[in-house]
């Protein structure tokens, strides 16, 4: 609403500006289009601004945003690295599937690799 007396006041302010003859009259039609001008700026701001702003009940409350802080300053656990993974041997894993023939390894038929030329 405030947006639309805004753009009002700015009309009869530009209105008054071109139909004045007098000085004191044009100094308060051009105060007019200029304040006006600016309120119908602000107000279309602040119009789109509350659109998108997120509603006050989905805001959290100073209780949870509190122990949110205290529960991501609080020291974590450190996780086992890589590199202590590695020395440590795999003797409870069992393969699969037996060992390749090292040999065989490059050709698909495996009596072709005995043959000579």
């Amino acid at each position: 609403m405030a947006r639309w007396i805004m753009l009002g006041l700015m009309i009869i302010g530009a209105a008054l500006v071109f139909s004045t003859k007098s000085a004191g009259l044009l100094s308060l039609g051009l105060l007019c289009s200029v304040f006006g001008f600016f309120g119908f700026v602000f107000a279309l701001v602040a119009d789109r601004v509350s659109a998108s702003a997120r509603p006050e009940t989905s805001m959290a409350a100073a209780d949870d945003l509190a122990a949110l802080r205290k529960r991501a300053s609080s020291p974590r656990p450190r996780l086992p690295s890589a590199a202590a993974a590695l020395d440590k041997p795999n003797a409870d894993i069992v393969p699969t599937t037996p060992p390749r023939d090292v040999r065989s390894a490059g050709t698909a038929d495996p009596s072709a690799q005995h043959q000579t030329s």
